[in-house]
């Protein structure tokens, strides 16, 4: 049996698996990220590595853009401020001596899910782009002079609907919320505040949706991430906003669906690219 390790690096928790090449995960372990030191992480993640004891093919990891795919950098992740521009790619393989693929976690969270598709899958192939960027869409902007998370321009996408962005925006108006899920409560509870913040998440994101089922007409939409999976009924309202929003024509080609891998789609895409690689190095 082959063995890959599927890393998912998020600005709060790094998460390493070993995986084999029936796409099963054998064991897992998580801790926290170090936000502001990459080779702390990266060391720790060799450990890891160590500890499964299994001959290692490759790895693939998942991390939020954006991304130099093509130098397998990381360019300037919002929630990552300490590993602005750091080479990953060839750190991870110094230290851990294994071949090491990157792709955006948005990107390897679409392929887990079919084995085929990503943020944008073109007959079975992620599409990157001219230069490697493409998908980056956390920073599209919506809502001129919105709020802003990070790095990201005001009115970006990511910093109205993300989890973090909805947190963020209850605790500055003065609510006491430690996740989204707890100002979704709120919402629900009768509170004003928290209700207009879960708004302007249904509304943007659905409309960035149905912006995209014009330019692209996708087969379907995954969502993925805390928000999509554990707030009650957040993808089907998306699913009937977007709806609203396309032509009528389009109404009935607008779907939305929960990742079926949930939290570990994004383990799961990262070995998919370590078993791709392996398999284009055989050819």
């Amino acid at each position: 049996m082959k063995y890959a390790v599927g890393i998912d690096v998020g600005g709060t928790n790094t998460r390493v698996a070993l995986i084999n090449e029936k796409y099963e995960i054998k064991e897992r372990v998580q801790f926290g990220s170090d936000p502001k030191n990459p080779i702390k992480t990266l060391n720790q993640i060799n450990d890891v590595i160590k500890g499964f004891g299994e001959k290692i093919e490759g790895i693939g990891i998942s991390c939020p853009g954006p991304l130099d795919l093509i130098n397998g950098i990381i360019l300037t992740p919002p929630n990552l401020p300490g590993w602005h521009n750091f080479e990953l790619t060839k750190e991870l393989e110094k230290i851990t001596g294994i071949s090491v693929q990157l792709e955006n976690d948005a990107n390897l969270a679409g392929l887990a899910e079919t084995v085929i598709g990503a943020g944008l899958c073109i007959d079975g192939q992620i599409y990157r782009g001219a230069k490697g960027f493409a998908q980056e869409v956390a920073n599209c902007i919506l809502w001129k002079n919105g709020p802003s998370q990070g790095d990201l321009k005001k009115g970006s996408i990511e910093s109205i609907a993300s989890g973090t962005a909805i947190t963020k925006r209850a605790n500055d108006a003065g609510l006491e919320a430690a996740h989204a899920g707890e100002v979704y409560q709120l919402a629900q509870e009768g509170n004003e505040t928290a209700a207009m913040i879960m708004e302007d998440a249904y509304e943007y994101l659905s409309s960035f949706i149905a912006t995209l089922y014009g330019v692209l007409d996708p087969e379907l939409f995954v969502l993925s991430g805390s928000v999509a999976l554990k707030i009650p009924g957040f993808i089907e309202e998306i699913e009937k906003r977007a709806k609203e929003k396309v032509y009528d024509a389009l109404k009935s080609n607008v779907k939305i669906v929960p990742a079926a891998l949930g939290e570990d789609c994004g383990l799961i895409g990262a070995a998919c690219l370590a078993f791709f690689d392996l398999d284009k190095k055989k050819k």
